[in-house]
C-alpha cells in the first residue's frame, strides 16, 4: 500500500505537474467498490478513509477497529480487481474528537491508543487532528496545543507504523467531520500568514517530540478554501477569493488537503486541484447520490410494482424516527421540515443508517422485487433522469443495480477526472 503517490505531490507541482488525488470518506461498499472500479480502469491508486467516529479501536459507530476496516477494504478490492499495492488507507480526523466530552489527558489517552490501533493496522495516510476542544479545555483551542498533541500522535503512529512508514496531513483550521450544522454564509478562506505559521508550529512541535522525520513525511495541509456545505446549501469554491493562499504554496513543502468538497462542480474540482488543493476529501456526497438511486428505483417500483408493500423512504422514515440520535441535533425547524433534512439533506444523515437491519432488509426487498429484468425506459427519465442518457447509450444497463452504481460513479467520477487528467 504505497504512498509514493501521495509524497510525491507537492515536488510533481513545483516541476509543473499538476495532480492530485481524491479520498473517499466512506465505509459503505457501493461506495467503496465504484471508487476501486474507477482506479482499476484507470490504473491509479485509490485513497480511502475512516473517521475516527466510524473506525477506531473501541468499534466506532460501523463496530469495526482499524484492522477489521482493513479487511473489509481488502475484501472488497479482491472483488473488483484493483490491485492491492495501489490501495491506500487513511485515518481521518484521528485525534480525541470522538471522546472530547473527557478531560484532555483522559480524551488524548484514548486518541493515542485509536491513532496506535490505525498504525499497527497499516494504515499509511493520518490525518492529525487534535483541533477539538475537550472537556477542560480553553475555546478556542490555542494553535500550539493542537500542534503539541498534533506531534505526539504522530509519535504514536511512529512507534507503531507496521511496514510503509505513514505520511501525515496537518492542520488547525479544521472543518467539522461529515459538514456544517447550519446553512453556511461567510467562509473566511485560510490566510497565507495563517498556513506559514501552522506549518512553522508543527515543524516545532514534531522536533520537540522527537519525530522530525516524521514531519518530513507530512504531505498535505488542511486550510479553508472557502468550500463547505451545510443542510441545504453549498459554497462553491471561488478562485479569486484563494489567491493569496495558493501564493503560499510557493514557501511551503506540503500541499493544501480541501475537506468537505462533497457537491462541487467538476469546474470548481478541477480548479481547487490547479491551485494546489491536492487531497479532495468526500463522503457524503457520494452516500447522497446512493440515495437518490434508491429513491429513484423506489419510485419506479410504486408504478410498476403496486402490491409490493412498504416503500423503501416509508421504512427509512420509520427508522429513523425509532433512531433518532444520528439527526435530531443536527436538523431544526419544524415537523415538515425535519422530516424534508432526514432524507434529503446534503448532510446526509441517513447514511448513518444504511448499515442497520431493517434499512438493509428494506433495501435488499427493493432490490430483490426489481430483480434484474430491465425498468422501462419512460419512468427511468421520470425518476432518475440523470441516468437516462447513459441507458439510451448503452453505458449503463436499465436494470436497479446498474443504476445505483452508475448514480455514485457520476458523482465520484469528476473527482478522477480533476485529480488525474490534468
Amino acid at each position: 500500500m504505497t504512498t509514493a503517490s501521495l509524497l510525491s505531490l507537492a515536488s510533481d507541482r513545483k516541476s509543473g505537474r499538476i495532480r492530485g488525488i481524491p479520498s473517499i470518506c466512506s465505509a459503505h461498499p457501493t461506495v467503496i467498490c465504484t471508487a476501486l472500479a474507477l482506479g482499476r480502469d484507470r490504473n491509479v491508486p485509490v485513497l480511502i478513509e475512516a473517521t475516527c467516529n466510524q473506525v477506531n479501536h473501541e468499534g466506532g459507530y460501523t463496530g469495526m477497529t482499524p484492522a477489521d476496516f482493513r479487511a473489509y477494504a481488502l475484501d472488497l478490492a479482491r472483488q473488483e480487481g484493483f490491485d492491492p499495492v495501489r490501495l491506500i488507507l487513511g485515518g481521518d480526523h484521528l485525534g480525541p474528537n470522538p471522546w472530547t466530552r473527557l478531560p484532555a489527558d483522559q480524551a488524548m489517552d484514548k486518541a493515542c491508543e485509536m491513532v496506535a490501533a490505525y498504525a499497527a493496522a497499516g494504515f499509511t495516510k493520518i490525518h492529525l487532528d487534535a483541533s477539538m476542544a475537550c472537556a477542560d479545555d480553553p475555546v478556542p483551542l490555542p494553535d500550539t496545543v493542537i500542534a503539541t498533541r498534533n506531534a505526539r500522535l504522530a509519535a504514536v503512529a511512529e512507534a507503531h507504523a507496521a511496514g510503509e512508514a505513514p505520511v501525515y496531513v496537518i492542520g488547525t483550521e479544521v472543518p467539522v467531520p461529515g459538514g456544517a450544522l447550519e446553512e453556511v454564509e461567510g467562509l473566511v478562506v485560510t490566510s497565507s500568514a495563517a498556513a506559514r505559521t501552522t506549518v512553522e508550529q508543527h515543524r516545532e512541535a514534531f522536533a520537540a517530540a522527537g519525530v522530525s522525520d516524521a514531519f518530513a513525511r507530512v504531505v498535505g495541509l488542511v486550510v479553508q478554501p472557502g468550500v463547505e456545505f451545510g443542510n441545504e446549501n453549498v459554497v462553491a469554491y471561488r478562485p479569486d477569493e484563494a489567491r493569496a493562499l495558493v501564493a503560499s504554496l510557493a514557501d511551503l513543502p506540503m500541499l493544501f488537503e480541501a475537506h468537505s468538497t462533497d457537491y462541487q462542480t467538476p469546474a470548481a474540482l478541477a480548479a481547487l486541484v490547479r491551485d494546489g488543493f491536492g487531497i479532495l476529501k468526500v463522503g457524503p456526497g457520494l452516500t447522497f447520490a446512493l440515495r437518490e438511486a434508491l429513491y429513484g428505483l423506489d419510485r419506479i417500483a410504486d408504478e410498476i410494482l403496486p402490491d409490493r408493500g412498504e416503500p423503501l423512504r416509508e421504512a427509512m422514515e420509520r427508522l429513523m424516527l425509532d433512531k433518532p440520535g444520528h439527526w435530531a441535533r443536527y436538523y431544526h425547524g419544524t415537523p415538515e421540515h425535519q422530516r424534508m433534512q432526514r432524507h434529503y439533506s446534503y448532510s446526509d444523515r441517513i447514511r448513518y443508517y444504511w448499515t442497520d437491519p431493517r434499512a438493509l432488509q428494506a433495501v435488499d426487498g427493493l432490490l430483490s422485487a426489481l430483480g434484474t429484468t430491465p425498468l422501462p425506459e419512460p419512468l427511468i427519465s421520470q425518476f432518475l433522469g440523470a441516468a437516462w442518457p447513459e441507458v439510451m447509450d448503452g453505458q449503463t444497463a436499465p436494470t436497479a443495480p446498474a443504476l445505483v452504481r452508475a448514480a455514485v460513479t457520476r458523482a465520484l467520477a469528476p473527482y478522477f477526472a480533476a485529480c488525474f487528467d490534468g
